[in-house]
């Protein structure tokens, strides 16, 4: 019985670094899927009704252009901040700027990431 509960301990902490691991995907998923699409390539299910198409995450010569603090600034306050799309919506309000850290290592992923 120990050694099951030990089993049954050891899986849960896996589990909780694991989803902590994933917190930036957890959040692409929650807040940027709809425009930007799962797999960060701008085809999102919003981006068919949108009049500027959304950035395209897993472009690597895109966003190599990009520093991390634009990143940073374009998720918190907004496409209209970095001279943007006003379509990209201020995220400040609702993310942390520890969200907005793991969003941006996120980004780093999808951009390196071979299909």
């Amino acid at each position: 019985m120990k050694k099951l509960l030990l089993a049954a301990s050891v899986l849960a902490v896996g589990a909780v670094a694991h989803a902590e691991g994933d917190r930036g995907a957890q959040l692409y998923t929650m807040y940027c899927t709809q425009c930007h699409g799962a797999h960060g390539n701008g085809k999102g299910i919003n981006a068919a009704h949108m009049s500027v198409q959304p950035r395209d995450h897993s472009d690597i010569k895109e966003m190599s252009a990009r520093t991390d603090d634009e990143l940073f600034k374009v998720i918190q306050q907004g496409g209209k901040s970095v001279n943007k799309s006003v379509l990209m919506p201020i995220w400040g309000g609702n993310l942390t700027d520890d969200d907005i850290h793991a969003l941006v290592g996120h980004l780093r992923e999808l951009c390196c990431q071979k299909d």
